[in-house]
């Protein structure tokens, strides 16, 4: 079936000598599609700089629905960044969420909310300079779209369950947050990515969210891993105070 669609692109990986695999997140799902001698052919219709960590693209493509790979014939940038692909601190992030979202999204899965979001959230990235906190905020509403966005009935418990997704007021047996752990995550919940100035954290404090967001996605998706960019993450963002 021929399909023209948005695609923001996951993960890319060489194939033999001349072929590419690529991943994508379409408005259809989750998609993976392999290129024929990209790296041999001299077409300007498809070429190897269109398929970087996170670019954002209109494409047409065969779904053939049947678990295979799919096939590109044609693909144009929808949205150029203006900064994401020269700022360091950005294109470590971007490096690090398109692992992430690699590893949490499914290929069966169709969420146009969700697409939006992701989009929408990348362009807010690449316009804004006050960044430094994208990264944990966007991991945290993406669980609205995963299904384990924290429950806030008894926020003002004493302990955040992290294998329920809950806030309690007795101590659970494991993976769980209590004092200062507690009061960064909660600090994180309802803020919108314009008010992310308000959290004057430090980078320690950053690296403490992240670990905690990790092992909350990891007891939540099964399969789920760290991703291999996360130690280059921690190493750029130590310089942000």
């Amino acid at each position: 079936m021929l399909i023209k669609t948005k695609a923001i692109v996951l993960t890319s990986l060489k194939y033999g000598d001349a072929d590419l695999i690529v991943k994508c997140l379409t408005e259809e799902g989750v998609k993976s599609y392999l290129l024929r001698s990209i790296f041999r052919t001299k077409s300007k219709k498809l070429k190897t700089g269109y398929f970087q960590p996170l670019s954002q693209l209109d494409i047409t493509a065969v779904h053939n629905n049947k678990g295979n790979l799919n096939k590109i014939t044609e693909v144009r940038v929808s949205y150029l960044y203006q900064t994401l692909a020269t700022d360091i601190y950005k294109q470590s992030i971007a490096l690090f969420l398109a692992e992430v979202l690699s590893y949490a999204l499914k290929e069966e899965e169709q969420n146009t909310v969700q697409f939006q979001y992701i989009e929408n959230s990348l362009k807010w990235l690449d316009h804004h300079h006050a960044f430094a906190n994208f990264h944990l905020l966007f991991l945290l509403q993406l669980t609205k779209f995963l299904g384990f966005y924290p429950d806030v009935t008894y926020m003002d418990a004493l302990f955040f369950d992290l294998e329920e997704g809950c806030f309690c007021a007795s101590k659970p047996t494991r993976h769980f947050l209590s004092n200062q752990k507690l009061i960064l995550f909660k600090s994180l919940i309802g803020i919108k990515f314009d008010h992310m100035e308000g959290l004057k954290w430090n980078s320690e404090n950053r690296q403490v969210v992240l670990d905690i967001l990790l092992e909350y996605y990891e007891l939540h998706l099964p399969g789920f891993k760290k991703p291999r960019s996360l130690k280059v993450l921690k190493e750029v963002f130590n310089e942000i105070s």
